[in-house]
């Protein structure tokens, strides 16, 4: 990377003008997008404008198209909807609506455009845009703009970034706002039934672990009502007395005939006699603060957006900003838009396979595992195919309970014997039994009796997860322990139990606990079995995987803290926040945190800092001050730096800052480790158990020699990681050269790249590499490659 090249970013909108806005139903999530294009855009030397009420402000023009500065975009972070608002607008629909909206952008100059709605605003973009030429000739006819201002202006470059609650535009993982709504849905649905739209309905089913979830793409069969009503019988037979019914907003049966939730209430209550509620969600799913995952993203999108368009050139076709995995594309807006119509086709046309397919694999795989935790009765055999454990090590992290509930029940549907362990390795080194444990998941009185509960292993049945998904913390208990001094002990309950294979759930003790278990294969037989390692941390430091389980809840934590932090000092003096942040040596949350929050510096172990960049810091919120800006936020990773402790950089910002500013600080602790975990921690959760038992089972049959297992190649001891775009099986031995053991994190870490997006946004006048920014794809080539989560 050429110093060049860096330059180049901050002069890259010198001369140009963007102007932004937002179309359509809102979305949480939205006002970090917008915030990330205007200051991105000033940062690059554009000028920067809002469009007002969306299209209808563009038509309108006047005081609804507004030039932007830097303080006018502060504080917008943690406000739900759109600041700038939206409206639907029937005039852009028509051409003459559309001459004025081109009116008004050429008189202010204005060549790139930032669209942020659904599919219907983004495709009015293009159409807009495939006209722009006749629009500025029919203009400069009727004497409307000058010959040289239609030279000025004679491309229009339009970039689109999806904000929907409803995830339904084909070529992205996650539209802006999803996230969120499944937050709010996910708290009603923890107490109560609800009703959602369909890929919320899905997500919002594996996220809670509902009974049934009913979608358009996936009409019941015929005899839905008696599956149903059976499943329902069952579950209250198992012990359960709540069940959960999804209905997802156009869902339908096999003949197109609608089926909504006073259907199904009337049924459940005629042929069941239950007592039924039904809660329509509606506009609540919009509401709120969004997620620490949506602020992100919007703000990863808005970057992404500005450098879109100015790069772009009159070839370049008109672009939706995407996300696939953790990667940023970018993918031709009408095929998206196309792909997006296809499934529509296919629904009306009953064509269900294929609108599933066009769907994605992403949408296909939260499909396939619902319908295998919900739908598959589990083998009432006795005679089980192998013998799998589960166990957590480390700390405790939001989201292991979802993994060992989907792990012990995909296990329970391959017709497995699954046996859960207690407290970590420590468990499995003293083993014991606690009781017997019928397939239903009871243990049996006289046999518990005669058991000394205090033992660690213990076979689960079906019911013995019910209800983890939503639940904090580690229900099996956990250890930091690692296996290598107990081998003698942990092999001889290996033998006593017939474990044949070795699901371990937690963090970085997890990884190195793996790696002892391939050293002492060397020396115990009883150790050559597979084993997987699934990565739960909230530190998300494990080697060979992007996201741990958990991490997400952390990051909401920290981000909620920060809002109402900021928010206490609603009305005072100018005042900044010194926030610690867990995450051991890993900078991963004071990083992303510091983007979803709004910080002004996030320091970390990573990026080492001195006694200059301090200064550097102080001065920058000493200049913000001036502003009408009057709140600072920086981030602290609680192991940065061993002498620069919290109570020094409070110290150091109270001394520079008086008269100006006063400080403040706030150690987060163990609050970030806690609380009900959030629905991508489920769902995430929940599709790596299943993945994790699915290879489990291929890799115990494979190992099987002469009558018994014998797994000894470095393939059979796995981390289970989502790399980029995909969840991949990599040997802990592989991983070996790429950790630093000393610091207990990865030697390259992806989300270091974002660092310098946070210092932009924060104003620091810093070098922004564009040499990594999306490339551009088509949707085809993307979907045989998508995703796997």
């Amino acid at each position: 990377m050429t110093h060049e090249e860096h330059h180049e970013a901050k002069t890259l909108g010198v001369g140009k003008a963007i102007a932004v806005l937002t179309s359509g139903g809102d979305a949480q999530g939205m006002n970090a997008a917008v915030r990330a294009v205007v200051r991105v855009g000033i940062y690059t030397g554009a000028r920067v404008f809002f469009v007002h009420e969306g299209y209808q402000g563009l038509v309108d023009g006047g005081d609804n198209i507004r030039e932007a500065t830097w303080e006018s975009v502060s504080m917008m972070l943690q406000l739900g909807g759109t600041v700038i608002g939206s409206a639907r607008c029937k005039d852009f629909r028509e051409r003459e609506g559309r001459l004025r909206a081109a009116h008004n952008l050429v008189k202010r100059g204005i060549t790139n455009l930032c669209v942020i709605g659904g599919d219907g605003s983004l495709t009015g973009a293009d159409t807009f845009r495939s006209e722009w030429s006749d629009l500025l000739s029919d203009l400069q006819k009727s004497g409307k703009i000058t010959v040289e201002e239609a030279a000025k202006s004679r491309y229009l470059n339009i970039v689109g970034l999806v904000g929907s609650i409803d995830n339904d535009f084909c070529g992205t993982d996650m539209t802006i706002g999803t996230d969120s709504a499944l937050h709010r849905i996910i708290e009603i649905v923890d107490a109560i039934t609800t009703t959602a739209q369909r890929y919320l309905a899905l997500v919002t089913s594996l996220s809670c672990g509902a009974d049934w979830v009913f979608i358009p793409e996936c009409p019941p069969d015929d005899d839905w009502e008696e599956h149903l009503c059976r499943r329902l019988s069952e579950t209250r037979n198992r012990g359960s007395r709540l069940n959960i019914i999804i209905v997802a907003e156009g869902a339908i049966d096999k003949n197109g005939k609608p089926i909504s939730s006073e259907d199904i209430r009337n049924l459940v209550v005629k042929r069941l006699g239950y007592d039924t509620r039904v809660t329509v969600l509606g506009h609540v799913q919009r509401g709120g603060t969004p997620s620490a995952f949506d602020r992100i993203l919007g703000s990863r999108m808005g970057v992404e957006a500005v450098m879109a368009l100015l790069e772009g050139t009159p070839d370049t076709p008109a672009c939706v900003v995407s996300l696939s995995g953790n990667q940023a594309v970018r993918l031709p807006l009408m095929e998206c838009v196309q792909v997006t119509k296809d499934v529509t086709k296919a629904m009306d046309e009953r064509r269900f396979d294929e609108a599933l397919k066009l769907r994605g694999r992403s949408f296909m795989n939260n499909w396939e595992v619902y319908k295998l935790l919900a739908h598959v009765r589990p083998p009432v055999s006795k005679s089980a195919s192998y013998t799998v454990a589960v166990m957590n090590v480390g700390a405790p992290a939001a989201g292991m309970n979802a993994a060992v509930r989907s792990t012990v029940r995909i296990g329970l549907i391959q017709g497995n014997r699954v046996l859960v362990v207690h407290d970590g390795f420590e468990g499995l080194a003293k083993g014991g039994c606690r009781g017997g444990v019928r397939a239903d998941g009871v243990v049996s009185g006289h046999e518990a009796d005669l058991c000394d509960l205090s033992l660690q292993i213990e076979e689960a049945g079906w019911s013995y997860v019910g209800g983890w998904t939503g639940q904090g913390g580690s229900k099996l208990g956990t250890k930091r322990t690692l296996p290598k001094k107990s081998f003698e002990q942990i092999s001889a309950n290996i033998t006593k139990f017939n474990i044949q294979g070795l699901v371990l759930i937690g963090g970085f003790e997890a990884y190195t606990g793996g790696l002892e278990l391939m050293e002492g294969r060397k020396h115990y037989d009883e150790l050559c079995i597979p084993f997987v390692v699934i990565p739960a941390t909230v530190s998300n430091n494990v080697p060979g995987s992007d996201f741990s389980v958990g991490t997400d809840t952390a990051l909401n934590t920290i981000c909620m803290t920060c809002d109402r932090i900021k928010q206490s000092a609603a009305g005072t003096k100018r005042r900044v926040f010194i926030i610690e942040t867990m995450g051991g040596y890993c900078g991963y949350l004071a990083t992303m945190a510091g983007l979803a929050a709004g910080a002004d510096a996030a320091y970390i172990f990573e990026e080492p800092f001195t006694i200059r960049d301090l200064q550097v810091n102080v001065e920058h919120l000493v200049q913000k001050m001036k502003t009408t800006v009057k709140r600072g936020l920086v981030l602290r990773n609680e192991k940065c730096n061993e002498n620069y402790t919290t109570d020094f950089i409070f110290n150091l910002y109270s001394e520079e800052g008086k008269g100006i500013f006063d400080s403040r600080k706030n150690v987060l602790g163990h609050m970030q480790q806690g609380g009900s975990p959030t629905p991508f921690d489920r769902n995430f959760a929940t599709k790596m158990g299943a993945k994790a038992m699915n290879w489990m089972s291929g890799k115990i049959k494979e190992s099987y020699r002469n009558g018994r297992i014998f797994a000894n190649t470095p393939d059979s001891g796995c981390v289970l990681g989502m790399r980029k775009r995909a969840l991949v099986f990599q040997p802990v031995t592989e991983l070996k050269e790429q950790t630093d053991f000393e610091h207990r994190i990865p030697k390259e870490q992806w989300w270091l790249k974002l660092r310098p997006i946070l210092k932009i946004l924060a104003k620091y006048e810093i070098d922004l590499d564009t040499s990594e920014h999306a490339h551009f794809e088509h949707v085809s080539r993307k979907r045989s490659g998508e995703a796997n989560v």
